[in-house]
């Protein structure tokens, strides 16, 4: 895995954080070092899906970067499973490709371009009952979110589900900025110095725009999710699942 290093140079010009071909080279690292609780995020996702993936249905995730997500959940359903993961980034995709070729499920995980702040009518999003969205929502431009929204829900077979994890924002102003400070702690422990705090925040400050819990709540609940509840959360950073039209009783395995 390469070292995330890429806000190391206190004398580098600033510029706007875009996932080019630097980023997806530290990406993994970089989420290991400054997601809270990466790894056991990903398991909890894991878990859910076996739960709420129907046989004969297919599973997205969108923004699906380097594939990490992809090819655990190829290997948690097994081999009936079929999955496709979008990406708006040429050289997340040629990683993500790489990764899921070397794991040897090349032959039904499929990964293609997909701009989700773009033209959705373009993009496949049927029969689904698990779809997967990694700090993918934060990136989307505000004014497009319910489109994405309804376009995910209408596209979920009844059952099926929406997981996601998404950086947020509290009600009250002081208490965001404790939460952000004990994150800038956890990057500390994690080997960032200031300079590399500084810098990201800089990049990332009109690219990245997270909601209030609330917020994100309401946007799913107002495109069509008729169950929406928290499954984790570390101080600004929550994980959320969706679902569509549970029947009584459920499918849950």
């Amino acid at each position: 895995m390469n070292r995330d290093e890429l806000f190391s140079a206190p004398d580098k010009a600033a510029w706007d954080f875009e996932f080019n071909a630097d980023v997806a080279h530290a990406f993994d690292d970089m989420l290991e070092r400054s997601v809270p609780f990466y790894l056991e995020q990903q398991r909890m996702i894991r878990t859910m899906s076996k739960s709420f993936w129907i046989p004969g249905t297919h599973a997205y995730d969108l923004g699906c970067s380097t594939g990490t997500t992809l090819e655990g959940l190829a290997i948690e359903l097994g081999g009936a499973a079929r999955l496709t993961g979008y990406d708006s980034s040429e050289s997340m995709i040629d990683k993500a490709r790489s990764r899921l070729a070397h794991a040897g499920l090349g032959d039904r995980v499929t990964v293609a371009y997909g701009d989700l702040n773009g033209d959705l009518t373009s993009l496949l999003m049927e029969n689904a009952s698990l779809v997967t969205m990694c700090w993918t929502l934060q990136f989307i431009r505000p004014l497009r979110r319910d489109d994405l929204i309804r376009w995910i829900y209408n596209g979920l077979v009844d059952g099926g589900a929406l997981i996601l994890t998404e950086k947020v924002l509290t009600n009250s102003s002081h208490v965001n900025r404790f939460f952000i400070n004990y994150y800038y702690d956890l990057k500390r422990r994690n080997g960032y110095s200031e300079t590399e705090i500084a810098r990201k925040r800089e990049a990332l400050e009109n690219v990245l725009i997270p909601y209030r819990l609330e917020e994100n709540l309401e946007l799913f609940r107002r495109n069509g999710f008729e169950v929406v509840e928290t499954f984790f959360q570390w101080f600004n950073f929550a994980g959320i699942i969706c679902v569509k039209r549970p029947a009584a009783g459920g499918h849950l395995k």
